[in-house]
């Protein structure tokens, strides 16, 4: 090998060097990863200093809203240290016009992306503040405007970036409008749905941790309305997916409003009983539910105790009456009380619960009883 072909090659090689990928220099392609790099490695470092300066700054004031609003940034600011990197690569390297532009949009995109992604981070943190105004909006309406404000966000990050790359958003909403107009016509039970739940929640038929029965579709607790759907947790704790329009179209019994919780019961005493007990049960009950504060006194509601009827096989006492308590376990607590004090007042009045029964009589045909045939006859007694 001569001195020229030496030269010939290191001239190769300066050339490679200097229009290695794309006509980039190789040496510029290194610098620039390790610009990019060495922010990546720092982006834990930043995001502790940025994050703990702005703790230090809302630690100062007695809200807990901006300390939420900081922890909700975090993962944001963490990202920022990677758009920088690449802003900072792509800047020093000598870039072609076109390989410029498409930096220089990919850039705009990456900052795009950020600040929506922070946007939509930050909608968690300001539900909390409409919350405050749950007297004035439901929390399923405060729920629904949540869920509708990061949709916003993503919709309006997704057009951002288009237009960063020169994608016109209204010709391509407009050329989407026929498809649009297909799609709504295969999707009107989505829109019935979504409609049909805006009703549920402006009309405030229920909220969530409600009790509801909805007849022949489903009883349980509210644990979600949905766009489309409400999620109702059943007893068996099986949860059901109603369809919104379902609950608008049909009626809809909503336990947890009741203001009482009524009892009815139908006591049914013995036919030997004498005037005299049935009058003593009846006023040992009334008084019983009228001295004890758990039910409501009939001035409030309608309460009472009456002799009924005459059943088939029982003189029946009619008791209707409401406890102020609407829970469950509270009210089966009281009845069972009160179950156990009418068995003491039946106990003492000397007479007893009656129960079916059934009488046979014998009737005997002619003089002979061995001969004569027998007849059975029922009777309900």
């Amino acid at each position: 090998m001569n001195t020229s072909d030496f030269e010939e090659f290191w001239q190769l090689v300066v050339d490679v060097w200097k229009n290695g990928l794309l006509g980039v220099d190789i040496g510029q392609i290194i610098v620039a990863l390790a610009i990019f790099i060495t922010l990546l490695m720092i982006r834990d470092l930043f995001t502790r200093f940025v994050v703990n300066r702005l703790e230090k700054l809302v630690a100062r004031t007695e809200t807990q809203l901006d300390d939420t609003l900081v922890d909700a940034l975090r993962n944001p600011i963490r990202f920022v240290p990677v758009v920088l990197g690449f802003f900072l690569a792509t800047s020093y390297l000598s870039l072609s016009d076109e390989l410029q532009n498409f930096a220089t949009n990919l850039n705009r995109s990456l900052i795009a992306f950020t600040i929506f992604w922070a946007l939509y981070r930050m909608s968690d943190p300001l539900s909390a503040i409409m919350m405050r105004a749950a007297h004035v909006l439901t929390t399923s309406m405060i729920q629904w405007i949540s869920k509708a404000i990061k949709v916003a966000f993503v919709l309006l990050g997704a057009a951002t970036i288009l237009e960063v790359w020169g994608i016109q958003v209204g010709a391509l909403i407009a050329g989407l409008g026929l498809f649009g107009v297909a799609v709504a016509l295969g999707a009107q039970d989505l829109f019935k749905n979504l409609i049909a739940g805006l009703f549920v929640i402006g009309e405030r038929r229920f909220h969530p941790g409600d009790w509801i029965l909805v007849k022949g579709i489903v009883e349980g607790t509210v644990e979600e309305i949905g766009f489309r759907t409400t999620t109702i947790r059943r007893f068996d704790k099986a949860p059901v997916y109603v369809p919104n329009a379902q609950l608008s179209d049909n009626a809809v019994t909503n336990f947890s409003r009741m203001t009482y919780r009524r009892i009815k019961w139908v006591i049914g005493l013995e036919y030997g009983s004498t005037e005299e007990q049935l009058s003593k049960v009846r006023d040992a009950i009334e008084a019983y539910i009228t001295d004890h504060g758990d039910f409501v006194q009939p001035a409030d509601t309608s309460t009472f105790v009456r002799i009924d009827r005459f059943s088939d096989s029982s003189i029946d006492i009619l008791l209707y009456c409401f406890t102020h308590t609407t829970d469950w376990l509270d009210w089966l607590a009281i009845k069972e009380r009160l179950l156990l004090e009418i068995k003491s007042i039946v106990e003492e009045a000397g007479t007893g619960f009656a129960f079916p029964s059934r009488s046979l009589y014998l009737e005997a045909l002619g003089d002979d009883l061995e001969i004569a045939p027998l007849h059975l006859q029922h009777k309900n007694q």
